[in-house]
């Protein structure tokens, strides 16, 4: 049989739903006609079909997700009770009495807890035996090939690992490519279910046009088989073809990228930018929080910063090997710059209302864009500044330890000289040298010998030296990655100290006005 994974399921009302209708074999279902005590767990999918009592909004609260909640249509939203506030916390949305069946049935298995997504990596592309064209290999920012690939679609190349599918699962794909308007491509998606005992294996061919790849894509094994899928690209033409990389990820059937509630935004080039908004308690600050490095895709912190119990923004990125320190094209970093704006202006919020915070990989993020933002506070553990210096240092100081840096380099500069080093590096120091830093704090956790970025501290004190700003550091001694639970240790307690002092006890003297 498919394995579903498992989903939590907590209704209150009068009426328990699942005596009368059909529930998804993935629900763990909880019934409470009268709140009881409930275990301190999470709770993926809550459906009301009453308002709630104070002690229920309160656990709600703590243990269910945003973009989770389904309050039926016939329990009233009045504004000011705790209905509506949990409503409007939870990104609540409605749920009709002819829409609950299908719901119950077919759309709770979407909500399961965590998230999966991987890339294939560039050493898994092969080229088809039939192309007798030019092709060059460019690490993690892809392969380039040059040629004639026929006039019918022809295979050029293929993955060599297939990806499992269990079964009733559902998987998404997203094509990084870029091609000249002479050559035309499609994705071809071969499915394998597993036979059972003397039963043949069964297979399920699909091509995709270049207009289909225009969005995700989906896959879904509606068979109880489990089994793999073989993904190849089909061209035809004459020119150019840049192949970036190929995108696999766990599914929701478009209820959201990694999480409920995830989004994405897509740049003309076809790159994309993951973001997740929880509205927390309303109240400033937002926080927001930038992924660090991760081979894995998804978002990173959300734990952490849903305990904030503030608003929250998470911001992820899946380029290169882990990803590319947020550094694109002007319409990448536009894009980066209108996500945060877009949910600020939604909160009613001011720049002097935000903490932009990350930790490694993300505090290039949090520090480049708060050369636009200017935010209450930057909050960074493991502090990289100089991307170039990263990048140089892979040679001498740490050898093998963190190639990706050498991608960053190539990708932003097109070269791997002295000369593009110093570029990288200027391309963040002249942003951050003509920013009015008045008024913002600088909260820093670094590693003494770090060996990635090993004077970024130093560097940072320098460049706010007559700037008005305000920074304070702790120095852990070590590598970069020699003391990782001290500097989020430190991370989390300064996070919950700003928020104390700068917002939550102003809040208490105002007399809860906004400031």
């Amino acid at each position: 049989m498919g394995i579903l994974k498992t989903v939590r399921v907590l209704q209150l009302g009068a009426e328990d739903f699942s005596k009368s209708i059909q529930v998804s074999d993935a629900a763990e279902w909880h019934y409470e006609p009268d709140f009881s005590e409930l275990p301190e767990k999470d709770f993926d999918v809550a459906v009301l079909d009453r308002e709630v009592a104070e002690e229920e909004f309160a656990y709600l609260i703590r243990f269910l997700r945003a973009y989770c909640l389904f309050v039926m249509e016939a329990v009233p939203l009045t504004k000011g009770k705790l209905t509506h506030q949990l409503f409007v916390r939870k990104m609540g949305r409605r749920l009709s009495a002819e829409k609950l069946e299908v719901f119950l049935k077919e759309d709770l298995p979407d909500y399961f807890s965590g998230s999966y997504g991987e890339k294939y990596r560039p050493q898994e592309l092969a080229i088809a035996q039939g192309f007798k064209g030019k092709v060059a290999w460019r690490g993690f920012e892809g392969v380039d090939l040059e040629g004639d690939y026929g006039n019918e679609l022809t295979q050029i190349v293929f993955w060599r690992y297939n990806v499992p599918i269990t079964g009733r699962q559902t998987l998404e794909f997203w094509l990084e490519y870029e091609k000249d308007d002479t050559v035309e491509i499609s994705l071809e998606i071969v499915t394998v279910r597993f036979g059972y005992g003397t039963d043949p294996d069964l297979q399920d061919v699909r091509m995709f046009s270049e207009k289909e790849l225009d969005s995700i894509i989906y896959v879904e094994n509606r068979s109880d088989r489990g089994g793999y899928l073989f993904t190849s690209l089909r061209a035809k033409g004459h020119g150019c073809l840049r192949i970036t990389a190929l995108h696999d990820r766990h599914s929701r059937k478009g209820k959201g990228i990694f999480m409920p509630g995830g989004k994405r935004a897509v740049t003309s080039e076809r790159e994309e930018i993951f973001y997740y908004f929880d509205p927390g308690n309303l109240r400033p600050p937002l926080n927001v929080y930038f992924s660090g490095y991760k081979t894995q895709e998804g978002f990173e912190g959300y734990y952490m910063m849903r305990g904030m119990e503030h608003p929250f923004l998470l911001i992820a990125e899946a380029r290169l090997e882990g990803g590319g320190f947020y550094l694109g094209s002007g319409e990448y970093e536009n894009a980066i710059e209108h996500i945060i704006r877009k949910h600020m202006k939604m909160l009613k919020f001011q720049d002097s209302q935000v903490i932009l915070s990350g930790l490694s990989m993300g505090t290039f993020g949090a520090l480049y864009y708060g050369c636009r933002i200017r935010p209450n506070t930057i909050l960074l553990g493991k502090l990289l500044a100089s991307i170039g210096d990263v990048a140089g240092n892979e040679r001498i100081q740490r050898p093998g330890g963190f190639p990706t840096s050498l991608d960053v380099l190539h990708k932003t500069c097109g070269s791997l000289s002295g000369e593009a080093i110093d570029r990288l590096n200027a391309r963040f120091w002249d942003a951050f040298d003509h920013t009015d830093w008045s008024g913002t704090r600088f909260a820093v956790a670094y590693m003494v010998e770090d060996d990635y970025d090993s004077t970024a501290y130093e560097q940072l004190q320098s460049h706010l030296k007559d700037a008005g700003a305000r920074i304070y550091g702790k120095g852990l001694h070590g590598r970069h990655n020699d003391n990782t639970s001290g500097i989020v240790g430190w991370f989390q307690n300064q996070y919950r100290e700003i928020i104390k002092n700068d917002f939550d006890r102003i809040r208490r003297k105002t007399g809860g006005q906004k400031q």
